[in-house]
């Protein structure tokens, strides 16, 4: 039997402006005439009682597929009595392809499970990648997770562990790609898979792959470790290219745009209206790049920075992601390996040093980042300072032996 819609007045005022509103999907579902009609109708009804009391009454518990520790988000209603079809509002992380790539007909393949075990409610894709079928009871758990694994696809992660990695489309269809983003993230995940399906670890741990600093996954102020690509040799100019944008712009705008918005003034205009380049100063944060993108492109020698640490608000606050390796090639098999067994490394010291309910970011904050590099084998740089000393007395003895030992690592790095 369809029930009554809700009166919804404070929800109502979501669809009021000029975006598009969730508002309106869930309104959709509730209005058709698919089985889930009724549970979105009382869903729609929490949500409005949320709103009036500026309570949330959703709670966690138990549910779960066979030989899988995590990978479903549970949700009871804690106002059943009030809303009985939506007591149960469960969530399936699937883990998408790498790049996201669908098929249409793989698409509407999703959906049709959805439609057959879920509220029709799907989105595309959670902040850690996930494919997230929203709104499911614990009876239907099984059997749709049952139907998108026989399409190939598998459980993402959730709860303490390592969670479904995102790469940016990146070198399938982005000319600024810096490295095989889809590459590296499905042979890091494929090398985790037990740490995500059976979460282990004191909190959850996220890589991200970008292609490039436009950072298109959200990687570093989001992941545990982001990679992100960048390049090692000077920018490549075209300076025909460049004298076309200087026309198409006008010489006044194209210095307000491209030339004064560089945040390291590493860019000059000539009077000829061609481009000169100070590399040594770029920082290769993709603007000119992204505004003059025929005339301007990433270097040729190619790879990628490491940085870890990032997160959302939790016990210290937000944090950006620091950067332990300014460059690392992404070329040959072994370079990818290399890279992998960094991020097992970074796992496996997150694991044994990190407290419960801490993120890596914060762990770095506690123990010092000199120890989380020790604990990786990785070099301590000078440039990784992120504020100078606030004690004005300093030891000098012993600073002609680490002079030394600074100029004979240069010297290495430039031979």
């Amino acid at each position: 039997m369809a029930k009554q819609m809700p009166k919804t007045p404070l929800i109502d005022q979501l669809e009021s402006g000029p975006w598009p509103s969730f508002v309106t999907g869930l309104k959709r579902l509730a209005t058709s005439d698919k089985r889930y009609a009724n549970m979105m109708k009382d869903l729609l009804g929490q949500l409005e009682h949320s709103y009036e009391t500026r309570k949330g009454y959703w709670k966690g518990g138990t549910v779960g597929v066979f030989g899988y520790g995590a990978g479903v988000i549970p949700r009871f209603s804690e106002v059943a009595d009030k809303y009985p079809e939506s007591k149960e509002f469960h969530t399936i992380r699937i883990m998408p392809p790498a790049g996201m790539h669908y098929t249409t007909d793989l698409l509407r393949k999703l959906c049709d499970v959805w439609e057959k075990y879920g509220s029709g409610l799907i989105a595309f894709h959670g902040q850690s990648g996930d494919i997230m079928f929203q709104g499911s009871t614990s009876d239907n758990i099984q059997p749709a997770f049952d139907e998108l694994n026989e399409m190939g696809f598998d459980l993402g992660g959730a709860g303490a562990g390592v969670r479904t990695s995102i790469s940016c489309v990146g070198a399938a269809r982005c000319e600024q790609s810096c490295f095989d983003e889809a590459k590296a993230m499905r042979m890091t995940i494929n090398s985790m898979v037990d740490d995500m399906h059976r979460p282990s670890l004191p909190y959850k741990f996220k890589f991200k792959f970008a292609g490039c600093a436009n950072d298109c996954a959200n990687a570093i102020h989001r992941a545990d470790m982001a990679v992100i690509g960048t390049w090692k040799d000077d920018m490549q100019v075209n300076q025909a290219e460049i004298k076309v944008k200087v026309s198409e712009l006008g010489r006044k705008e194209f210095i307000n745009q491209v030339i004064k918005l560089c945040p390291t003034q590493a860019l000059d205009l000539n009077d000829d209206d061609t481009i000169a380049v100070d590399n040594k100063s770029c920082v290769r944060c993709m603007h000119c790049i992204n505004v003059c993108t025929k005339a301007l492109k990433p270097g040729k020698e190619r790879g990628v920075a490491i940085l870890v640490g990032g997160k959302r608000t939790l016990k210290v606050g937000d944090l950006m992601g620091t950067v332990v390796i300014p460059f690392l090639p992404m070329k040959t098999e072994e370079d990818f390996e290399k890279f992998v067994e960094l991020g097992r490394n970074a796992v496996d010291f997150f694991a044994e040093n990190a407290l419960e309910h801490e993120r890596t970011g914060e762990m770095i904050e506690r123990i010092g980042l000199a120890n989380f590099l020790e604990g990786l084998g990785l070099e301590i740089d000078p440039n990784m300072i992120a504020a100078p000393r606030s004690n004005s007395y300093v030891r000098m003895d012993g600073w002609d032996e680490e002079v030394k030992k600074w100029n004979a690592r240069s010297k290495s790095a430039a031979e």
